[in-house]
């Protein structure tokens, strides 16, 4: 790795999810609290198709923009709500100063099909939230390819189809091999995408977790990550450690490619992504104030 870069140079942004239980909102917002010291461009805040999450959900928000100051982006899916529904609540959260959505189709819980009468897939929902209000929109992009998608250039094409619908940037799926990354960059760019690609960085909080959820996301586990946490599990300082090293190794090889910008998933956990910062250069404790 190269040495500490000036913190100007990269722009950082951490994904939130809304917790079950009122003890774990009291630990999210103490770990936004944390994650605002490194000054990030927005927190992200995921959503599920459930009333009781969608709600969470808005609180997270709500909480998050109340306490750090900094803009919040309330993601939204087609998944279980007519147009209709969908775009009442766009034009609630726009009333309510949120001005970043991040749009996504949702996952279809098992033997359910999207509403007849809704968006049917993430293009679509661009273009209705784009009607409703001059949202900053951000779409999925999947370096390893979405698990539903016929083939790389067909995801390639949806992700075009999200952009010139209305988006105006993507986030990655995470991937733990950065070659892959770079390659689907310069295939974005080959096929004519301009809009910035923003790489999801995955720092591994617990490896048996993570190779259980990236089943289900299409991410695949390298055979040497494999080897990296091997022995780890009862070895926390170690497996945070190697963690810590390995995610900020990834950010600093797709900086000497050019990218300034990544957007960390937390899974409410400050202090892997935090090390990550401060591995990089980026100074804790330097907030920087942003128009919410």
């Amino acid at each position: 790795m190269t040495g500490p870069i000036p913190d100007h140079q990269i722009d950082v942004s951490f994904e939130l999810f809304p917790p079950k239980t009122d003890a774990g909102l009291a630990n999210l917002n103490r770990a936004a609290g944390r994650l605002a010291e490194v000054g990030p461009e927005y927190f992200s805040v995921t959503y599920g198709a459930g009333g009781s999450t969608r709600a969470r959900t808005a609180e997270v928000v709500r909480t998050v923009r109340q306490s750090t100051g900094l803009p919040v982006a309330h993601h939204l899916t087609c998944v279980g709500a007519s147009r209709a529904e969908i775009d009442a609540q766009a034009q609630e959260l726009w009333n309510n100063g949120i001005r970043r959505i991040v749009a996504l189709r949702g996952d279809l819980p098992e033997g359910e099909t999207l509403a007849e009468d809704g968006y049917h897939d993430a293009a679509e929902l661009v273009a209705g939230l784009r009607r409703v209000a001059d949202f900053d929109i951000a779409v999925a992009a999947y370096p390893e390819v979405h698990p539903e998608a016929a083939s790389a250039q067909s995801d390639l094409d949806h992700l075009k189809r999200k952009l010139d619908a209305g988006a105006t940037s993507a986030i990655t799926q995470y991937a733990f091999e950065t070659d892959t990354v770079l390659r689907f960059l310069d295939r974005a760019r080959a096929a004519g995408v301009t809009a910035p690609i923003v790489p999801g960085i995955m720092p591994v909080a617990n490896f048996t977790t993570i190779k259980r959820f990236s089943q289900g996301c299409g991410a695949s586990i390298p055979d040497w990550m494999e080897e990296m946490f091997a022995g780890l599990d009862d070895a926390p300082d170690m497996h945070a450690m190697v963690s810590t090293y390995l995610a900020a190794q990834q950010c600093q090889r797709m900086i000497d490619a050019g990218i300034d910008a990544f957007h960390f998933y937390t899974l409410n956990k400050p202090d892997l992504s935090l090390a990550v910062c401060r591995a990089l250069g980026i100074p804790v404790g330097h907030a920087k104030a942003r128009a919410a």
